[in-house]
């Protein structure tokens, strides 16, 4: 006794199933979305003895920013002028202007310029999406690199051993980053298709 099942021409028969894939404009368009406003997020926190001195933004290391020195109303730049020693400075004059980081002016403009390809049904988005999202990440590992020098160099000798002065990249900085491998990465994806 054996039952047998068959098709009714009337039931279409059911597709295979597919594999969950993240493809089109939108998840690239996001990411680089949240790479681009991270960068409205300290970037990097100056410290002094484990004290914070400054935060300072991506925008603002993209486009130059001013540091609150010796001389100001804040009293710890006083104390801290006072413990490096009358003759120094630190490097930090009172509302010494920063000239804009290079790095940062990059991976913004080139985050910018990702997703204004990311929202275009242009053909080459995807590829100009996987260039873009790795040259802005890149840029940012420089950044990285190039505060970590410019640290060393401006303020190394400068200070007596007694002051610690730091500067500590935040969490915001790292998730950017994250965001703009994740952008190229789904750009790839929609380059795939």
């Amino acid at each position: 006794m054996t039952d047998t099942i068959t098709a009714s021409p009337d039931i279409p028969p059911m597709p295979a199933a597919e594999k969950p894939h993240v493809r089109g404009k939108l998840p690239s368009t996001i990411a680089f979305a949240v790479g681009i406003l991270l960068f409205l997020f300290p970037f990097i926190d100056i410290r002094c003895n484990n004290m914070s001195l400054q935060k300072v933004t991506g925008a603002a290391l993209a486009t130059g920013f001013k540091i609150d020195g010796p001389g100001s109303s804040n009293t710890l730049f006083n104390g801290l002028s006072k413990t490096a020693g009358p003759d120094s400075n630190l490097g930090l004059t009172k509302n010494d202007k920063k000239d804009p980081n290079v790095y940062a002016l990059v991976a913004l403009a080139l985050g910018i310029l990702g997703l204004l390809l990311s929202i275009s049904n242009l053909k080459a988005g995807g590829i100009g999406g996987v260039l873009t999202g790795a040259l802005s990440a890149a840029a940012l590992v420089g950044l990285f690199v190039d505060v970590k020098r410019q640290i060393k160099a401006d303020i190394g000798m400068d200070i007596d051993t007694s002051v610690n002065i730091a500067v500590d990249f935040t969490p915001w900085f790292y998730i950017s980053v994250i965001a703009f491998i994740a952008a190229a990465y789904f750009s790839y994806q929609r380059m795939k298709t």
